[in-house]
């Protein structure tokens, strides 16, 4: 058997736990082909048959993928934590990271007043908390999202350590491994992982700069998709932000699907431009989730999480038995950070500085008829005829960002530039480097 198919193993669960653990230490790489079921069991001297269900347990896993006539292959973020730290990407010395996708440090409000308040106002060492969520925080919870007009008069309210964990933990209360998810295409990388993780299939929704696009969320119910997650702003990778029209029209769709669990994502919080236009609640299962990593500190891991009586009472249930509660502590600093005024005018300057900056470089591209998208938010989509040439071609003139296939599913090629780390003066040069590299990958690629 060649070196590259150094697995070994008599049953399914052997074999699956052998690629494992070469993923694990790096000696399948992302991308790298596995070899088809005939030949592995040949060469392992077992059926074919339990060769495809050790692939099958690790598709549900999220460690490979089958991609038809590209054959089976490892996932690009495998869900196993590598063991080979060079297996990350690196920034060449001297080249701007434009890749990462998050805020930029310099803005971000300062947590040490907030901390040394909360101290002070702690008398002793913490208890077990009451309640997964502070009732104080919850209150302050529901009067802002009521101020920005977020539906929820009926709705329950608890926290969680972020978005990501919000979600995973409603698709664990209403879904089972081989259930259909309708997401953004392109979208969230880490929400594409996550459904691989847990053995969901996630169906592809087109989106343009208002959101999910109503033809494609129809098809994605047509097709049995059993829950929709919707960024309501700032859409990573397409900044795209659901607008009033399209809000209602997507409402109406839904509303034909009253099994459907809809979950909003708000991750963008007080740093996206403009109020979100939910959809919701328009099922019997529907959540609003509210991170504060953006706008306050990618550290600060909670998140509010609003929706119907049952899905908020699962997550509960489930929390209780297995972490409990978010810190209180941490809950205690979100709560001071958003009773300060110089917090609040901090992250609004971060806000405008963000959309001055993403506004510009649309402004810029769109003159030299390069299409962008970014409507809110810190990231800028850029159609691309060829993505590597593109990322490769941006990184020789000393910008690195982000290839559009960590997002994709069926959509077409682009790249993903975070505009967070700009300054006013470094729009003009990106610009004319992103028509460059663009040109250079081939002719434009015109807007959907």
């Amino acid at each position: 058997m060649p070196a590259q198919y150094q697995v070994s193993g008599e049953s399914a669960a052997e074999i699956s736990a052998s690629i494992e653990a070469g993923v694990l230490r790096g000696d399948w790489v992302s991308g790298a082909a596995l070899p088809s079921v005939r030949i592995l069991a040949g060469a392992l001297h077992v059926s074919p048959a339990t060769v495809a269900k050790a692939y099958q347990e690790l598709r549900q896993r999220g460690l490979i993928e089958t991609e038809g006539r590209r054959g089976t292959r490892v996932r690009h973020r495998p869900s196993v934590a590598v063991l080979r730290a060079d297996l990350a990407p690196q920034v060449p010395p001297g080249v701007q990271d434009l890749s990462t996708g998050e805020p930029d440090v310099r803005r971000l409000p300062p947590l040490g007043p907030a901390l040394a308040t909360v101290a002070a106002e702690l008398a002793g060492p913490e208890g077990y908390a009451s309640s997964v969520a502070m009732p104080e925080l919850a209150d302050a919870a529901r009067s802002r999202l009521r101020e920005e007009g977020v539906p929820i008069t009926d709705a329950s309210i608890t926290v969680t350590a972020g978005a990501l964990d919000s979600i995973e933990r409603l698709l664990n209360a209403h879904l089972r491994p081989g259930d259909a998810v309708a997401v953004e295409d392109p979208g969230w990388a880490n929400l594409i992982d996550l459904l691989a993780a847990l053995g969901l299939r996630p169906v592809p929704v087109a989106v343009d700069s208002e959101g999910m696009r109503p033809e494609a969320l129809e098809e994605a119910l047509r097709s049995g998709a059993q829950a929709v997650i919707v960024t309501v702003r700032a859409q990573n990778p397409t900044g795209a932000a659901v607008s009033e029209p399209r809000a209602a029209k997507l409402r109406d769709l839904l509303a034909g699907h009253p099994e459907v669990l809809v979950v909003e994502d708000d991750h963008a919080a007080e740093l996206a431009d403009g109020p979100p236009h939910c959809i919701g609640p328009v099922t019997r299962s529907w959540a609003f989730v509210r991170s504060a990593s953006k706008p306050f500190g990618p550290d600060l891991r909670i998140a509010v999480l609003a929706g119907d009586e049952t899905s908020v009472a699962r997550v509960v249930g489930r929390m209780r038995i297995g972490m409990g509660w978010v810190s209180t502590v941490t809950q205690r600093l979100l709560l001071r950070l958003w009773r300060d005024p110089e917090v609040t005018e901090l992250v609004a300057d971060a806000a405008r500085t963000y959309a001055r900056h993403r506004d510009g470089l649309r402004s810029a591209l769109l003159t030299q008829d390069i299409p962008a998208l970014g409507e809110t938010g810190i990231n800028v989509w850029v159609p691309v005829p060829d993505e590597a040439r593109a990322v490769a071609a941006l990184r020789d003139m000393g910008y690195a960002v982000a290839p559009g296939t960590l997002f994709r599913i069926r959509s077409e090629p682009g790249i993903r530039i975070t505009v967070s780390s700009l300054d006013d003066a470094d729009i003009p040069d990106l610009a004319r480097a992103v028509v460059a590299a663009v040109r250079s990958a081939g002719s434009g690629v015109p807007m959907r």
